[in-house]
């Protein structure tokens, strides 16, 4: 697979320098999808981004998602003609949307779709995320027909996680990628 059809999918504002996903385009030459505003996330106007990036690939894209990247993912798959497409996605971390207070602030990305996904995915779920309890990252799981990790307690599986690249996490990745 050419590493420029493994597509980064970062959450809300962004994969920062020492985030994972950031670590791993710098050494493997994936593919961010850059998104139009990063602090403030419309639904629709990332469904459309993520259409036209996967409609630019040459071969079947691999999605590597964290965060709200997990709930587009999900959203992108309930709406688009082209998701049968994707060889397969690593969903890591998901946030939960539908909490009140992020629900407040990211109004246009509530109801979280709970269609199953028509690929393989592996959904990563950390026990004491701040942003989605491991419970909800379980039953997303169970809904979106993912296999399910538990990565134990690992914060948001983000830069402030102390993870650095990430290397299992990357293992998941190239089981999904063969």
């Amino acid at each position: 697979m050419k590493p420029s059809n493994v597509l980064v999918l970062p959450g809300w504002e962004g994969s920062g320098p020492r985030h994972w996903q950031t670590l791993w385009e710098q050494k493997y030459g994936y593919r961010r999808v850059e998104q139009h505003d990063w602090m403030r996330p419309l639904r629709g106007d990332w469904i459309a981004r993520l259409e036209d990036v996967v409609l630019g690939c040459d071969e079947p894209p691999v999605l590597v998602a964290h965060s709200l990247g997990c709930i587009l993912v999900a959203a992108w798959a309930s709406t688009s003609r082209n998701a049968s497409r994707v060889k397969s996605a690593l969903l890591v971390a998901p946030g939960d949307v539908e909490r009140e207070d992020i629900r407040e602030q990211l109004p246009s990305w509530v109801p979280i779709e709970l269609d199953t996904l028509p690929f393989p995915a592996t959904l990563v779920a950390s026990r004491n995320d701040p942003y989605c309890s491991f419970e909800r990252a379980r039953s997303l799981a169970m809904a979106w027909n993912c296999r399910f990790i538990d990565h134990g307690p690992a914060g948001h599986i983000n830069a402030d996680s102390g993870l650095g690249s990430w290397p299992e996490g990357h293992l998941l990745l190239q089981e999904l990628t063969t």
